[in-house]
């Protein structure tokens, strides 16, 4: 039996999360917190989630959660990230964060503190966006720069980053089947007179609307031809599951920056 705490128990993820701890044989929630002065403070973690009582209350001190649980399970933002990891290394409990948006430095910050503890980080936790970098990178590897190579992802209304996490990593697994940098060849945006399509660029394209859960297309494009590889996510549930099955894999792992694609074996 696991011990598990999350990070942001009122938010949506942390609700998912919180059910899925919950209903899972191998996990216990041990503690659930949300920043000073929120509203959820006090209130039961299992009734704030829509499921059963838990007889755990929200609280305000993640110093203690990270000091109670053997892993702590985060979608947060990036800056909280940091902090928190900061707490998993200092306590060496297991953590597992969703959050995206994350720049250079703050990856570096995140592998700085794996060293004493064992850190899952993932732009997206499901089984099914992992395959599909897999085969990103392959198709990458496998196809010339005469194959133009554009990503699109669409999200709900309130997401604050784009292009989103899972956008960025399968723009990574392409560049890495290319065997370049994704940052020498990434296109962010295109607006106005922009001029010819840089041959051997990587395509970014993102939008926003309605309650859109996520929705990613890679195009492999080429005269006469084009190849699409897609993923879309109905229920955010799938986060959740992939976060749990996480931190149940990281028990006994050494420190350590770990991805789902270590998880999944991939």
């Amino acid at each position: 039996m696991m011990n598990i705490g999350i990070i942001g128990a009122a938010g949506r993820m942390g609700r998912m999360l919180t059910a899925e701890v919950l209903a899972h044989d191998g996990a216990r929630l041990v503690g659930a917190v949300e920043a000073p002065g929120s509203e959820a403070i006090g209130k039961d973690a299992g009734l704030l989630a829509g499921v059963d009582e838990a007889g755990v209350a929200v609280g305000d001190d993640a110093e203690a959660l990270f000091a109670a649980s053997d892993a702590v399970l985060e979608f947060s933002l990036p800056e909280a990230s940091l902090a928190h990891a900061a707490l998993a290394a200092a306590s060496q409990t297991i953590h597992i964060i969703g959050t995206t948006g994350l720049n250079a430095d703050q990856e570096a910050a995140l592998a700085a503190a794996a060293t004493d503890t064992a850190i899952v980080w993932a732009p997206n936790m499901s089984l099914g966006v992992n395959l599909l970098m897999g085969l990103v990178e392959r198709v990458a590897a496998t196809l010339d720069e005469d194959y133009d190579i554009e990503i699109f992802e669409i999200h709900h209304r309130h997401k604050v980053d784009a292009p989103s996490g899972t956008a960025l990593g399968l723009g990574a697994a392409a560049a890495k089947g290319r065997g370049v940098a994704l940052d020498d060849v990434a296109v962010r945006g295109r607006d106005g007179i922009t001029g010819e399509r840089r041959r051997g660029a990587i395509g970014f394209a993102a939008l926003r609307a309605g309650d859109v859960v996520g929705d990613h297309r890679v195009i492999f494009a080429t005269d006469g031809e084009s190849i699409e590889l897609a993923h879309r996510a109905t229920d955010r549930r799938i986060y959740a599951r992939g976060a749990l099955r996480a931190a149940l894999w990281a028990q006994g792992k050494p420190a350590g920056l770990y991805s789902m694609a270590d998880v999944l074996g991939l």
